[in-house]
């Protein structure tokens, strides 16, 4: 049995990962976590997530249950991400991140300590959207020297970053095969731009409302004709079993950083 802690229980992907792992007979919850300052402390996890109760009880002392679980999975904020990254690394344990947002600086900690512990660490833990990311680069192989590419992102009214970190990962694909920089073709909305589409770049266009959970389409358009490549989520539940996934594969390893198209062997395709 894989003991699994998660961070941030009582958000929307916390609550789905209880949830899917309640579904799941090799999987255990073992550790449930919440800020300081949330009213759900002490409430227990099964409960939170509508479900039946299962004795852990939420709490904001990670550090105290160290020795608790064997996978630690983050969908939080980029600070909590760190902090959480920090105290698996002192206690060597394995760490699934999907928490969007993270900086360079960020990011560069979380390849330094994969060198001591395993990590898989993905913008979109959905299998669909990491099959979305291999066609994005078989797309790119064909159609994107001659193409022009836009990226359509869609998600609920309460996502903070913009474009989501699955649309920049989408970018940087199709940029990267192209060989092109992402930061210097991106162009992030034209409200004002009284100039014709500048040839090479990537357009972004973010939607922002109600409860959706995800929707990303990516248009390959040439003279005549238009591939899109789309993912459209109708629930949370399959980012959370694709994490799911991400913590069973991770135990079979002891060091190294990586992301869904190695849980998946995608880059073997």
């Amino acid at each position: 049995m894989i003991k699994i802690a998660i961070t941030g229980a009582a958000g929307r992907m916390g609550q789905a990962l209880i949830q899917a792992i309640a579904q799941t007979e090799d999987l255990q919850l073992s550790v449930a976590t919440e800020s300081a300052t949330s009213k759900f402390l002490d409430m227990d996890a099964g409960e939170l997530a509508g479900i039946k109760t299962n004795g852990i009880l939420v709490t904001a002392n990670l550090e105290t249950k160290l020795q608790d679980f064997d996978v630690l999975i983050d969908f939080t904020n980029p600070n909590a991400t760190k902090n959480h990254a920090e105290l698996c690394h002192q206690a060597g344990k394995r760490l699934v991140i999907g928490t969007t947002g993270l900086n360079k600086t960020e990011k560069a900690y979380i390849t330094q300590i994969a060198s001591d512990i395993p990590i898989v660490m993905a913008p979109n833990m959905s299998i669909g959207v990491n099959l979305c990311f291999k066609l994005l680069k078989i797309a790119s192989q064909v159609m994107g020297p001659d193409a022009d590419i836009e990226i359509l992102e869609a998600h609920h009214r309460h996502k903070k970053d913009a474009p989501s970190g699955t649309a920049l990962r989408m970018g940087e694909i199709v940029a990267n095969t192209l060989q092109l920089d992402l930061q210097q073709v991106a162009v992030y909305g034209r409200e004002g731009n009284r100039t014709p589409r500048v040839k090479d770049s990537i357009g972004f266009a973010t939607l922002r409302a109600g409860d959706i959970a995800g929707e990303h389409s990516v248009w390959f358009v040439t003279e005549g004709e238009r591939v899109e490549i789309t993912h459209k989520a109708s629930s949370r539940l399959n980012f959370a079993q694709g994490a799911l996934r991400a913590a069973r594969w991770l135990m079979n390893y002891e060091h190294g950083l990586y992301d869904m198209q190695d849980v998946l062997n995608l880059n073997t395709i």
